[in-house]
This record gives structure tokens, C-alpha cells and sequence, in this order.
């Protein structure tokens, strides 16, 4: 099992930023990819990035290329996106995933484990 537990969200105006933190536990070793998705009020859950542990190849969807960036800190078992030039349409439930196999990275199929998610919200 691997448990995920999200941090860092908020309320920004656009243009500002913000650090998402995403705290790691359990059989982290069995980790292969991982990703933060989104969910607005009305909306599918989105795919926002991830990164292929051990590679540290990483995703992004074209809306956020540019702006947001996700990283790894092995030491500190945490997952991390930073924000910049939010938007109001970045504003959603932002959560962290784990997957303890290849999965499409953007994809939520097969993201066997998930946080409880923590609110972002951009005005304009």
C-alpha cells in the first residue's frame, strides 16, 4: 500500500503562484509513475503532469507546458508542483497519484492510489 496525503493549496489571483506538496508513505518502492490530476466543479478529472520515477521523464498537459513544473525529492519522499501564472482556469481539486505499474502518464486508468485532494482557487 502507499499513502498520499496532498498539501500547499489555496487562493491566489491570477498571475500568482503556488506550491502543491504531495507527502509519500508506504511501499514507495513499488512506485513507477506519478501525477498530479484536476478536477473543476462539472469537469472529468484532468491530467495536469507527471514524472516516471527513476527516469524522471515527465508529462505535462499543453495548458500548463510553460508554467508548471513537477518534481521528485527521493530524500524527502514528496511529489511537488509548483504553479506560476495561475489562471482562473486552473482553478479545480488538485490531486496526487501513484502508480505501481506503466500507465499512460496522463491518463487516470490505472493510478491505483490517490490522495484526498487539496482545493486551488484562482480569481480573477
Amino acid at each position: 500500500q502507499v499513502q498520499l496525503v496532498e498539501s500547499g493549496g489555496g487562493s491566489v489571483q491570477s498571475g500568482g503562484s503556488l506550491r502543491l506538496s504531495c507527502s509519500v508513505s508506504g511501499y514507495t518502492s513499488t512506485v513507477y509513475f506519478m501525477a498530479w490530476f484536476r478536477q473543476a466543479p462539472g469537469k472529468e478529472r484532468e491530467g495536469v503532469a507527471a514524472i516516471r520515477i527513476g527516469t524522471d521523464s515527465t508529462y505535462y498537459t499543453d495548458s500548463v507546458k510553460g508554467r508548471f513544473t513537477i518534481a521528485r525529492d527521493n530524500a524527502k519522499n514528496t511529489l511537488s508542483l509548483q504553479m506560476n501564472s495561475l489562471k482562473p482556469e486552473d482553478t479545480a481539486m488538485y490531486y496526487c497519484a501513484a502508480s505501481s505499474g506503466y500507465v499512460i502518464p496522463l491518463r487516470s486508468p490505472g493510478y491505483r492510489y490517490w490522495g484526498q485532494g487539496t482545493q486551488v482557487t484562482v480569481s480573477s
